[in-house]
């Protein structure tokens, strides 16, 4: 697997390598805010620290964003508009050609997730074991994210002529979540390393998918 990562396009970028510059302060403060969340935790993160990290205050921050929690869900919506920007540049380059789709969408995503800047794993994810109030404006946001990985990928299986496309988008989905939790448990990259064969075995699945012709 050696397709270079468009630069452009990188799921879940990080404040300090995202390439759209900060031009006011909610921006500033949207960027610090998902660094230090990503690093910490929501919780460990105090308003006081997001707002120094932006080089603003915290009266601003309250003038931008009316509290914690709203910030928190609209960082969240800012990383879900980044991750299908780069989801949708890396399935352009393979129109009309859905296996090959797939397979470039688990070569990215493994490159990525190999990389030290993502060693936290998915920050929609994480977000989602610390926000258990179902009133938090970011609960939606986070299961409309997974509900949405599972049908583009049930779509792209059903484009594919899959035997069962639902059920292989939906081990796909799970083979996202899980080496996105590995990444987060494991030191090394050793167990991410498998994450693009395990797709092309549940692709090939003579249960599930299209075994190749012998």
């Amino acid at each position: 697997m050696a397709t270079p990562i468009p630069t452009a396009t990188l799921p879940f970028e990080s404040a300090a390598e995202c390439r759209e510059a900060p031009t006011c302060a909610k921006d500033r403060i949207l960027r610090a805010a998902q660094n230090l969340f990503y690093r910490y935790g929501i919780r460990a993160v105090s308003v006081d620290a997001i707002a120094a990290e932006a080089g603003t205050t915290k009266v601003t921050l309250y003038r931008v964003f009316s509290s914690k929690d709203e910030l928190v869900a609209q960082c969240l919506q800012d990383q879900t508009r980044r991750f299908w920007q780069w989801w949708d540049a890396t399935v352009a380059e393979h129109e009309g050609n859905p296996r090959a789709q797939i397979d470039a969408l688990f070569e990215l995503l493994q490159c990525r997730i190999c990389a030290k800047e993502a060693d936290r794993g998915c920050p929609i994810a994480n977000t989602a074991v610390e926000v258990v109030d179902e009133d938090h404006p970011a609960k939606q946001i986070i299961r409309d994210h997974g509900k949405e990985i599972a049908r583009r990928l049930r779509v792209l299986c059903r484009e594919m002529g899959a035997r069962r496309p639902d059920e292989l988008g939906d081990a796909l989905t799970l083979l996202i979540s899980g080496v996105f939790s590995a990444r987060v448990v494991f030191d090394s990259t050793e167990q991410v390393k498998a994450v693009g064969e395990a797709a092309q075995a549940l692709l090939e699945s003579p249960v599930l998918g299209i075994p190749p012709k012998t």
